[in-house]
């Protein structure tokens, strides 16, 4: 069956509307909280129309049907379907903030009025820790974007290059982040680089990230860069065979520096070059995209 289908699931609030709007915009023809019961029927009726590009988002407003998600899933590989499963995520204070500033109530959520007085925040607090309860299995077998820290614009990049790297081979992402802002969500492997070097008390460098030639240059000088480059390039060529056999779509390897604007970007520009020749390598600077 030559069809490409995206599956686009997660916490509410953390923006499956913008990434709907994202694969519409990249050709996708989009559905909106389709009842799980009716996946199948709905993918064989896209097979007779001929389509080729297909994306379905499903949330937690599918209720008791949402566990038979994952088995549907695996029945549609089975039969040939070319499937990408992305699941949205965000942390608790980010949706409890969005809540607050939409007024919106949360699908589980049985209280009505304001979100923002201190019963409302319980309930609400409560409906997402039961949706993540819920949505626990899907988020397991999907490749997870956390969107705590990121606004509507960097999400729509994210998605479109996720589906635009190739499926026949392991995709590695390269993500640097500031640990002042939190580790992302998304992250499979860590590696802190704050104890390295930092070009940021350089005044000639500050200004500058680590994507700019004389910040590369500082950096390169330093025997604990490259030891540090080394022992996160070994470690990833260790296992990625593993991991790909283990049928892995994508790891995230997240680098994360004091302010996300020199080292961690320096090592995920280098890394990304360097594994990007075997395997597909994408990109995120989380920080810097947001400027």
């Amino acid at each position: 069956m030559n069809l490409d289908l995206v599956l686009i699931t997660g916490m509410s609030g953390s923006g499956k509307s913008v990434a709907l709007h994202a694969l519409e915009d990249a050709g996708y023809y989009c559905v909106d909280n389709l009842p799980p019961e009716l996946l199948t029927s709905f993918i064989a009726l896209q097979h007779e129309q001929q389509a080729t590009r297909v994306a379905i988002a499903m949330d937690v407003r599918s209720g008791v049907s949402l566990p038979i998600v994952p088995q549907q899933l695996e029945a549609l590989r089975r039969d040939g379907i070319s499937l990408r499963s992305l699941f949205l995520d965000a942390t608790t204070d980010a949706l409890l903030r969005r809540y607050s500033e939409t007024r919106r109530r949360h699908p589980l959520s049985r209280q009505e009025g304001r979100t923002d007085v201190p019963d409302q925040h319980r309930v609400l607090t409560q409906a997402i820790e039961l949706e993540r309860e819920l949505l626990g299995d899907l988020r397991d077998g999907a490749d997870v974007i956390d969107t705590s820290l990121i606004r509507p614009a960097q999400l729509q990049s994210y998605i479109k290059a996720l589906i635009s790297a190739p499926q026949s081979a392991l995709t590695l992402v390269f993500e640097s982040f500031a640990f002042k802002r939190g580790v992302p969500l998304d992250a499979d492997y860590v590696f802190d680089v704050r104890m390295l070097p930092n070009p940021h008390y350089v005044p000639a460098l500050r200004p500058l990230t680590g994507r700019d030639e004389p910040v590369i240059e500082w950096l390169r000088e330093h025997d604990d860069v490259a030891r540090m480059y080394d022992d996160i390039e070994q470690f990833l060529s260790h296992w990625l065979d593993a991991l790909a056999r283990d049928h892995r779509s994508y790891v995230t390897v997240a680098i994360g520096c004091t302010g996300g604007q020199h080292r961690s970007v320096f090592l995920v520009e280098q890394l990304a070059r360097s594994f990007g020749a075997r395997w597909g390598a994408l990109k995120r600077h989380r920080e810097l995209d947001a400027s």
